[in-house]
C-alpha cells in the first residue's frame, strides 16, 4: 500500500478492478508495427510501468529491432521510457517532439522517422485523423490519478493530447499512479467538436474554467488497469547566471517602458514562457522583478514558477503540464500542496496552445531559439540546419498569436575549442521556424532590440548593435555592408543577402570549431 492510497481507493468504477493486471502481463497485447498513443507532456504525466516492462522484455529476449512501434505523445516523455526505447531500437516513427540523447541520435542517423509540428496544431490535427493510415491508434496507454464512477479519467501531472485522441484508440491500458498524491481536480477538460461544429473557447482570464476535471472514457475499450508507483523523471534546468540575469534585466526594463507608454497594464498581461534553462531563469527574474498581480497562460510550469508563486507576485497559472524537476520540483509541490494546488489549472494541449485564447488574453510570449538572423528569422529546432535537437514544441503557437512575441538567447555559446565559438546572431538562419513576421523583440545579455515598425535593413543594424556579441559585431556589420552594397546595386536590396557567403560562419564552425571567421572573401579560402 502506498502512503497515497490504494488502487482500490483510486478506481471508483469497481467493475474495472476485474481488469487489474501487472505491467508484465500486458506485454501480450503488443505487436510490432502498432500505433501507440501515450499520455504525457514534457516529462510529466506519461505512462511508465508498461513502457519499462516492454523495454525489459525486449532486452531480456534480444528483440532489439524486432518489436518496434510508432509512438505518438503530446510532447517529450521521460528518458527511462522513450529514450531507453530508442537504445533498444523499439521506435520506428515518433511524433511530434522528443527529448533524449539516444532518441535524437536515432533520428539524426535515420533510424527513427520523426515528424515535427506546432504542438497546438498536432493536438488538433490528431483528432482529425491525419497521422495514421486509418486515423486510429491500436493502443492508448494513459496515466491517471483516479477513475470516477462513470469512467471519467482524472489525469496526473499533464493533459497532453489525451482529450483529443482517446476516442481514436481501439484499446486502452490505464496506469493508475498511486505513488504520488492524486491530481484530481487540477484539470479543466473541454471535449471539443470537429469543424464545422466547433464552439468558441470562452477563456477570458487565466483562471477561467470551461470544462470538467475529467476525460470521459468508454469503459469497454479498457483492456487492463495497472497499478504504478513510478514518479515523473522531470528535468532540472540550470539556475540563473550572469547571462540569464542580464536577459531578465533587459526584459524588466522593456516591460516598465511599455507600461509607461500605456501599451501594457501595470500587471502586464498573461505571461508565456517556453521550456529550458533561459526561460526558467527569466521566470526567476520576474519573481524578483517589480511587477505584481501577475498571471501565466503557458504550456509548461517549471520549477521557478514555484518561486514565482512564493514571491506573492503570481496569482494564477494555466498550463498543459506541470513540468517540474524530479528533485526538488515535485517534492516541493507535494510538500506545499495546499499553497500551489488552487493556483493552477492544467488544460488539454489543443486549448492551452490554441490561437483563440492566446490572442484574446494578449499573452506575452517568451521563447528561446537555437539562433536568429539579422532580419529576425529564428531557428528553434535544427543545429546547423540539419541536426534535430527536440522539435519545435509550442513556441510557434504563442509567437504567432501573442500580444508581444519575444525570443531570448545568449549572444554566443561555447564550441569545443572557443568559449565564444558559436554566435547566436547570424547573417542567415540555416533553418527557419519563426519568420520575421512572427517576432517583435529579440533579447540577448548584450541588449534588447525592439523590432516593431522597423524595416529590414534598419532592423539588421539594430539587431547587430543591440544583440550581437562584441566579438562578432564587426564581422556581422561587414557582412551587412557588403551584402547591402551588392544587392542595392542590382536593385534587389529589400533584405540583402549573398548566398555564396551567408553560411560561411556555419561552415567555418564545422571545419575550424569557431564562427569567428577572418574574412568574408570566398576566393581565397571559404573557411579562412
Amino acid at each position: 500500500m502506498s502512503e497515497f492510497g490504494t488502487l482500490e481507493d483510486r478506481v471508483r468504477r469497481k467493475s474495472l478492478l476485474s481488469k487489474t493486471m501487472s505491467a508484465t502481463d500486458c506485454i501480450k497485447f503488443f505487436k510490432t508495427g502498432q500505433n501507440l498513443l501515450w499520455s504525457g507532456f514534457t516529462p510529466a504525466g506519461y505512462p511508465k510501468a508498461i513502457p519499462i516492462a516492454l523495454a525489459d522484455h525486449v532486452e531480456a529476449n534480444n528483440l532489439q529491432g524486432k518489436l518496434k512501434f510508432n509512438l505518438f505523445a503530446g510532447a517529450s516523455v521521460g528518458a527511462e521510457t522513450e529514450d531507453r526505447w530508442a537504445t533498444l531500437d523499439m521506435i520506428d516513427r515518433r511524433w511530434p517532439y522528443q527529448t533524449g540523447k539516444n532518441i535524437a541520435k536515432g533520428i539524426n542517423t535515420g533510424r527513427i522517422r520523426m515528424g515535427d509540428k506546432h504542438l497546438g496544431l498536432f493536438a488538433q490535427d490528431i483528432s482529425y485523423g491525419f497521422y495514421t493510415e486509418n486515423g486510429r491508434y491500436d493502443i492508448g496507454i494513459i496515466e491517471v490519478s483516479a477513475i470516477t464512477e462513470d469512467c471519467g479519467l482524472a489525469l496526473t501531472s499533464s493533459c497532453g493530447i489525451v482529450a483529443e485522441a482517446i476516442n481514436l484508440c481501439d484499446k486502452i491500458i490505464i496506469e493508475v499512479n498511486t505513488g504520488q498524491p492524486s491530481f484530481e481536480g487540477l484539470h479543466d477538460i473541454h471535449m471539443q467538436q470537429k469543424p464545422p461544429h466547433r464552439a468558441p473557447f470562452l477563456i477570458t482570464e487565466a483562471h477561467t474554467r470551461i470544462g470538467t476535471p475529467y476525460v470521459p472514457c468508454d469503459p469497454d475499450k479498457i483492456i487492463a488497469v495497472v497499478d504504478s508507483k513510478y514518479r515523473d523523471k522531470g528535468r532540472a534546468f540550470a539556475g540563473q547566471d550572469d547571462t540569464s540575469d542580464a536577459i531578465a534585466g533587459h526584459l524588466m526594463e522593456f516591460f516598465a517602458h511599455e507600461v509607461k507608454k500605456g501599451r501594457l497594464p501595470e500587471n502586464l498581461l498573461p505571461l508565456q514562457s517556453g521550456v529550458g534553462s533561459i526561460a526558467n531563469a527569466v521566470v526567476g527574474g520576474l519573481a524578483n522583478g517589480p511587477f505584481t498581480n501577475l498571471s501565466v497562460y503557458t504550456e509548461v510550469l517549471q520549477d521557478t514558477m514555484l518561486d514565482f508563486f512564493d514571491s506573492g507576485k503570481l496569482n494564477f497559472a494555466s498550463a498543459c503540464s506541470l513540468s517540474l524537476s524530479e528533485d526538488p520540483g515535485f517534492p516541493r509541490f507535494f510538500d506545499n500542496w495546499d499553497k500551489y494546488f488552487g493556483k493552477c489549472v492544467l488544460r488539454p494541449l489543443s486549448i492551452s496552445n490554441a490561437p483563440e485564447p492566446i490572442r484574446r488574453l494578449g499573452c506575452i510570449a517568451m521563447n528561446t531559439p537555437v539562433e536568429f538572423d539579422i532580419y529576425a528569422h529564428a531557428n528553434s529546432t535544427l543545429v546547423g540546419g540539419t541536426r534535430m535537437i527536440n522539435g519545435l514544441g509550442g513556441s510557434g503557437d504563442f509567437l504567432r498569436n501573442g500580444y508581444l512575441k519575444i525570443m531570448h538567447s545568449p549572444s554566443t555559446r561555447p564550441s569545443k575549442t572557443d568559449p565564444h565559438g558559436i554566435t547566436c546572431v547570424v547573417p542567415k538562419a540555416p533553418h527557419i521556424d519563426h519568420t520575421e513576421h512572427d517576432l517583435d523583440v529579440l533579447v540577448t545579455e548584450q541588449g534588447l532590440a525592439d523590432l516593431r515598425g522597423v524595416a529590414p535593413k534598419e532592423r539588421a543594424k539594430l539587431i547587430i548593435e543591440k544583440c550581437g556579441h562584441p566579438e562578432y559585431k564587426p564581422i556581422l556589420n561587414d557582412y551587412l555592408q557588403m551584402s547591402s552594397k551588392h544587392c542595392l546595386e542590382r536593385g534587389v536590396g529589400h533584405e540583402p543577402q549573398m548566398f555564396d557567403r551567408a553560411f560561411k560562419m556555419q561552415q567555418n564552425l564545422a571545419e575550424n570549431g569557431t564562427m569567428r571567421i577572418k574574412n568574408w572573401d570566398i576566393k581565397v579560402d571559404l573557411c579562412e
